[in-house]
């Protein structure tokens, strides 16, 4: 997904000679599955053509070892370049700038369009909603329209009673009608002050609901993989992907899903540093400034436990803010070599649970409430005893409210809590989904816009 933007502004510079080609070679299940891709290509306004390369030929055929893997192809059909891992935009620029060059002057460069056709998607209000959190004074939602570009405030009926953002790409502050995010994921919120993880925009945003003023308050737009913090505007972020206020308050908790680490925000300072991680995609555990972690995608706070959904290694961690030190709840840690590659939907014990992709994480009760994203399940995990077991979902995608196993979410990825209700963002569903926790009832919420 980084380097979308990068194959965007070759696409558009050369787009009379450059053809891109997309092969899906899936890491988990549920992304072998075309319909899974198609959803995934909406969701990132992909037109080029894409294939599904679920038993890894064509990975194979071309030699690849990780991913992202870029190859240039010359127009008789060689190859003449290859180079993995994100930020290689410059040096593929370079490269097919001389190949056309070359090809130019033998004159075989054939410059009739490849037309790319995107694929259709039909969505209510909501487009591809990533993340949902909910304040219990004044009771109220905040809905992360995130491929809308918006951020919606709604009452616990769905009924919308603010709009934030233009709904246009882009990173301009502002007023709430000319203020512009891209693809807004997690947020936190105290009083009237939101703060809104502004993933692929790389930059924290700060939401005023009283004034309706959006400012930017950390990043500088740029994807970089920092080793250092510092000055929050002047340091670039990599796809923040959810956000937590400490209870004092003045520290903002960021999963940082591009670098791999947990940074946090010190906002009397004005200053980010990384909280806890080495930078490298594993999963260790040990003291904060030699663990690894694998995209952190949803955090949750109890006391001095900060809770992670480690999306990319299947797993929940907890950072021991006292003790300074990581742990696995659930999940395969560095004694299993493929831990990185272990995942499936077991209930059990940690050493034999098994998790698939999960993306948010709620405190309950003193249990923890999982979006297992990939898995289409909500989960309930003891973070004391380290047991998982499935609450809701039936384990495949779907579109169907219900009890319990009964219901189907498609790819859940946000949850909140209001009293005894769990709000889920439901988002390959374009849907908000609604959980009475008592009776395990799954119904949907209708969102009802302004004038609607």
């Amino acid at each position: 997904m980084h380097i979308f933007p990068d194959l965007k502004r070759l696409e558009e510079k050369y787009a009379k000679e450059l053809t891109v080609v997309g092969i899906h070679s899936a890491k988990f299940t549920n992304e072998k599955a075309t319909e899974n891709i198609k959803k995934a290509a909406q969701r990132h306004n992909l037109t080029h053509p894409i294939a599904n390369d679920n038993t890894f030929d064509i990975w194979q055929a071309y030699g690849v070892k990780a991913w992202p893997t870029l190859i240039l192809i010359d127009p008789q059909g060689k190859i003449v370049g290859k180079v993995s891992g994100e930020g290689n935009y410059a040096v593929l620029d370079e490269y097919i700038a001389a190949i056309i060059k070359v090809f130019d002057e033998k004159k075989l460069i054939d410059r009739e369009k490849v037309i790319g056709k995107a694929e259709k998607l039909e969505a209510g209000v909501l487009k591809f909603p990533a993340k949902i959190i909910a304040q219990e004074n004044p009771r109220r939602l905040f809905i992360a329209d995130t491929n809308n570009h918006r951020i919606l405030v709604a009452d616990e009926k769905g009924v919308v009673t603010d709009i934030i953002g233009s709904g246009k790409q882009g990173r301009d502050d502002g007023d709430f009608a000319a203020a512009s995010f891209y693809m807004p994921h997690g947020m936190a919120v105290t009083g009237d002050t939101l703060y809104v993880a502004d993933c692929e925009n790389h930059l924290i945003r700060k939401v005023d609901l009283k004034t309706r003023k959006v400012e930017t308050i950390a990043g500088t737009g740029e994807q970089v993989n920092h080793k250092n913090g510092g000055a929050a505007k002047t340091t670039p972020l990599n796809s923040p992907w959810d956000v937590l206020l400490s209870p004092d308050l003045k520290t903002l908790y960021i999963a940082m899903a591009g670098d791999h680490r947990i940074w946090h925000m010190d906002l009397e300072k004005n200053e980010v540093h990384i909280l806890a991680g080495n930078g490298a995609e594993d999963i260790i555990d040990g003291p904060f400034a030699n663990s690894s972690y694998a995209q952190p995608s949803g955090l949750a706070l109890d006391g001095d436990k900060l809770y992670i959904a480690d999306s990319e290694g299947s797993a929940i961690r907890v950072l021991d803010l006292k003790a300074r030190k990581a742990d696995t709840v659930i999940g395969f840690t560095a004694k299993d070599k493929a831990r990185l590659f272990i995942f499936g939907d077991v209930d059990g014990a940690l050493g034999t649970a098994k998790l698939q992709h999960p993306l948010a994480v709620q405190l309950y009760n003193g249990k923890l409430l999982v979006a297992d994203t990939y898995n289409h399940k909500i989960k309930e995990i003891d973070p004391v005893a380290k047991t998982a077991k499935s609450l809701i979902g039936a384990g495949h995608s779907g579109n169907v409210d219900g009890k319990g196993p009964a219901a189907k979410f498609n790819e859940p990825s946000g949850l909140a809590l209001l009293g005894e209700t769990l709000f889920v963002a439901d988002t390959n569903n374009h849907a908000i989904r609604m959980i009475d926790l008592k009776t395990l009832e799954v119904k949907t919420l209708e969102i009802k816009l302004p004038g609607k």
